[in-house]
This record gives C-alpha cells, sequence and structure tokens, in this order.
C-alpha cells in the first residue's frame, strides 16, 4: 500500500492578513482567499479520491471549491479543527508576548509540551489529537490520494505527531495560506514528507502584484 496525503492549507482570511490568531473562530475567506483556493483548485484538477475538511467556514469553503467541478464532496471531520487558542485568539503574536510574556515565552520553548494560557492547553496535545485523525482517514484509503483541508497551526501540529518532533519544531515551520505538504504512507503506514508549504500555483497573484 502506498498512500498520498495532500494536507492543505485554507486560504486567507481578513484576519490572516491582520496576523491575528483565529483559532476556533469562524472567520469567513477573503476575496484573496477564495481566488487563491480557484487557482488551487486548477491546479489539483480533480486527482484525488477523497477530500475532508475542518468544519470551520474558511476550511471547509476552500475544499468545497478544490471539489467544485468533480463528483466529490468534502466531508467535514470535526478533528480537522485548528488549535483551540482560548484567550490568544483575535491577538497578533506582538499583542500575545506583551500581554502573557511567561506563557508566551513557554510555549515557543518548552521542547516536549509547549502548553498554552488556556484554550487548547498545549501544542503536545493537539498533536496527538491530528496524528491520530490522520492515522484514522489514512486507514480508509490505502493506495489512494487523498486531500485534507485545515489550519496552519493543526498541520504543524499534525507534522510534530507523524514525525515525532520536538515542540519547537511548531515555530520553526511556515505555512502559506493554501499551501500543499504532501506525505506518502507506505505499506505499514509510516509518513515520508514529499513536498512542504508548496505555494507554487499563487505565483499567479505574485506575479501580479510586482
Amino acid at each position: 500500500m502506498k498512500t498520498t496525503l495532500l494536507l492543505i492549507r485554507h486560504g486567507e482570511t481578513s484576519w490572516n492578513a491582520l496576523g491575528k490568531f483565529q483559532g476556533r473562530q469562524n472567520i469567513a475567506l477573503s476575496e484573496t482567499g477564495v481566488h487563491q483556493a480557484k487557482l488551487l483548485k486548477k491546479r489539483l484538477s480533480g486527482d484525488f479520491s477523497a477530500v475532508y475538511s475542518s468544519p470551520l467556514d474558511r476550511a471547509l469553503l476552500t475544499a468545497e471549491i478544490i471539489c467544485s467541478e468533480t463528483p466529490l464532496s468534502p466531508q467535514p471531520v470535526p478533528a480537522l479543527t485548528e488549535i483551540h487558542f482560548g484567550s490568544w485568539e483575535g491577538l497578533t503574536y506582538h499583542e500575545i508576548s506583551q500581554n502573557y510574556p511567561d506563557h508566551f515565552l513557554k510555549w515557543r520553548t518548552d521542547e516536549k509540551v509547549a502548553p498554552m494560557y488556556d484554550g487548547e492547553l498545549s501544542i503536545y496535545s493537539v498533536s496527538l489529537r491530528a496524528r491520530s485523525c490522520i492515522m484514522e482517514l489514512i486507514s480508509k484509503h490505502p493506495d489512494e490520494k487523498l486531500v485534507v483541508v485545515s489550519h496552519g497551526g493543526f498541520i504543524k501540529a499534525a507534522l510534530i505527531g507523524l514525525f515525532n518532533w520536538n515542540m519547537t519544531m511548531y515555530h520553526q515551520i511556515a505555512l502559506g495560506n493554501t499551501c500543499v505538504n504532501t506525505i506518502k504512507f507506505d505499506k505499514n503506514n509510516l509518513p515520508v514528507l514529499m513536498s512542504l508549504n508548496d505555494t507554487s500555483h499563487l505565483k499567479t497573484i505574485a506575479s501580479l502584484t510586482i
């Protein structure tokens, strides 16, 4: 068996543009985010067997756009929802560092747990949730290619869980909106990371802004 997973971040939102932590806040895609999703749809061209999505609107609409003009519909999975950042939601990195300096430092430097102030409590707990969910989805699609549309925080935690990285890796990975992260699983369901933060489909947007 060799299953391919395309782990995709949703399109841009107004809060993404402002650098705010969204977490469980149900922020919609911006016009830019919709355009990004349409470019991603064109790139993927329906070459997948199934699509799963976080139930939050920004991820689900991205997944719906990817599926348009195919016989598939995205299947919402609650476990794919973004990290619950609690009191940090709606704040920028700078605001969090100023208002919660001790907790912010611990979150960024702790290698084993990466505790947060409240919400989902730690990156470690999210990494367990993410790994469990992804492995369950993978087991349903042997020798197929599946798309999972989720969120930046969730995807970074998922990579940590799948590859047994320490928690500080969360802060050493950059994931752009609608980026594609490709992971292949062998017959023993061991993962190999094939690509990270691939946003080559957005070159059209970049060329228009130069």
